[in-house]
C-alpha cells in the first residue's frame, strides 16, 4: 500500500470515528439519552455473540480467497492502528489490530496456494 493510500486509510478511519472517542455521531450518541433506549436483553446480547460470530467466519471466508497484496496492505493497516498523539493507548484499539493481523494469518492456512 502506498504512503497516500495508507493516509487516506487512516484519514477515513479518523473521518468515520474509528479513532475518535465516541466517532462523529457524538452528538447523536448524546441524544440517545433522551431516547430512553432499554439495555440489551440477555437473549438479544447472545444473538449479537453470534452474528459477530457469523461476520467473523464470512469475513475469513473472504480474505482466504484475497490477493497478497491484499492481505499485506490489511497487515499494514493494523501496523498504523494506534492513539491519537495526545490520547493513552486503549486495549481494545490494540487488541483489534492483533485481531486484524490473526485474521490475516489465519487466511492465508485456507488459501489454496
Amino acid at each position: 500500500m502506498s504512503e497516500t493510500g495508507k493516509a487516506g486509510a487512516l484519514t477515513r478511519w479518523e473521518d468515520e470515528g474509528g479513532a475518535l472517542p465516541c466517532g462523529p455521531q457524538e452528538a447523536l450518541a448524546a441524544d440517545c439519552e433522551k431516547w430512553d433506549i432499554p439495555p440489551l436483553s440477555d437473549a438479544e446480547i447472545i444473538q449479537l455473540r453470534i452474528r459477530v460470530i457469523a461476520l467473523e467466519n464470512m469475513v475469513l471466508g473472504l480474505l482466504s480467497k484475497a490477493s497478497a497484496d491484499q492481505l499485506a496492505a490489511i497487515e499494514e493497516i493494523a501496523e498504523f492502528i494506534s492513539p491519537r498523539v495526545d490520547a493513552k493507548p486503549h486495549p481494545l484499539t490494540l487488541h483489534a489490530a492483533t485481531q486484524m493481523e490473526h485474521f490475516v494469518e489465519r487466511a492465508r492456512r485456507f488459501r489454496e496456494e
